[in-house]
């Protein structure tokens, strides 16, 4: 497991306290791997400090911002895939640029825009 990027779904997941969900992320810590949630995605998921789960979550992550470079290239890659949500696409940036797997509950669009970045995997949930 060379990295993780979580999707919004993922963090719903853990919040829920989904057994796939933290499967994934426990061989992560077992790996030493940090996993990169992307500012938007938990934008996407956060919705106040009752999220205990989900801000466990957040605390043993790293937490990558969205910047023009990166709002640049998730736009352009919603271009070539045909897909409308930039949120989803940062996902995949990110996990490109870091040569990290994508975590999701809904791997459709995730899966699409992959495939335009060629490299990414998909880890549906």
């Amino acid at each position: 497991m060379a990295g993780l990027t979580l999707d919004a779904g993922a963090l719903m997941a853990a919040e829920r306290n989904d057994r796939a969900f933290w499967a994934v992320f426990k061989e992560a810590t077992l790996r030493e791997v940090v996993p990169v949630i992307p500012a938007p995605a938990l934008a996407q998921a956060w919705r106040g400090s009752r999220q205990a789960r989900l801000a466990q979550v957040v605390n043993a992550c790293w937490v990558e911002p969205l910047d023009e470079a990166l709002a640049k290239q998730a736009g352009e890659l919603c271009g070539r895939a045909g897909t409308a949500d930039v949120i989803d696409a940062a996902v995949v940036a990110i996990a490109a640029r870091r040569g990290a797997a994508v975590v999701t509950s809904d791997p459709k669009d995730a899966r699409r825009l992959a495939a335009m970045v060629g490299s990414v995997e998909v880890i549906k949930l």
